[in-house]
């Protein structure tokens, strides 16, 4: 991909995500101490002048897109009920859609990821909708009736092969 089609790409993805928004009227929350442009702008010092003013407007534009992509995440947590949010069933799709958008943002920036800010993005959700979700509100299932059974017999059975085996280990030692 070349630097001729990148805002062409940009415009493409932020009118691909923006039809998600249209209904989403509210305030957003974002993480209040995400900074990635005064930390790209910092590690830029050390390099040249081109590369610094590049790799800040890089940056920039992540934060703009990890921005939008933390709004249509919260659009579409709105939709599920806060009882359900310790559910994976129920998030599993939002949650994706988070880590996808940052990826991909980060993807078509020549971005590198896993990164900083899409890090403290992902924490952030899970400071803001998932702090409650305790091992007991998970759904636990018994295995299928199959794979208990394996799980069950395979010590049974295999106790009489050990017992054979040393045996017939210690009668051939006895008679060397």
């Amino acid at each position: 991909m070349d630097s001729q089609h990148l805002p062409l790409q940009l415009l493409l993805l932020v009118l691909t995500v923006a039809h998600e928004l249209d209904a989403h009227s509210g305030t957003t929350v974002t993480p209040w101490h995400v900074n990635i442009s005064q930390a790209a702008s910092n590690k830029s010092t050390l390099d040249q002048e081109g590369e610094k003013q590049e790799n800040t407007t890089v940056a920039s534009d992540y934060e703009d897109f990890a921005g939008l992509c933390w709004r249509i995440f919260e659009h579409q947590m709105a939709s599920v009920s806060s009882t359900k949010w310790c559910h994976w069933r129920a998030i599993h799709r939002p949650y994706r859609n988070l880590r996808y958008c940052l990826e991909g943002s980060a993807d078509i920036l020549k971005y590198g990821y896993p990164n900083a800010l899409a890090e403290e993005y992902i924490f952030f959700s899970h400071r803001l909708y998932f702090f409650n979700c305790t091992f007991e509100q998970r759904l636990l299932l018994d295995p299928p009736e199959n794979v208990l059974l394996t799980l069950i017999l395979t010590p049974i059975c295999l106790i009489p092969f050990l017992v054979t085996l040393v045996v017939c280990k210690s009668k051939g030692e006895m008679q060397s």
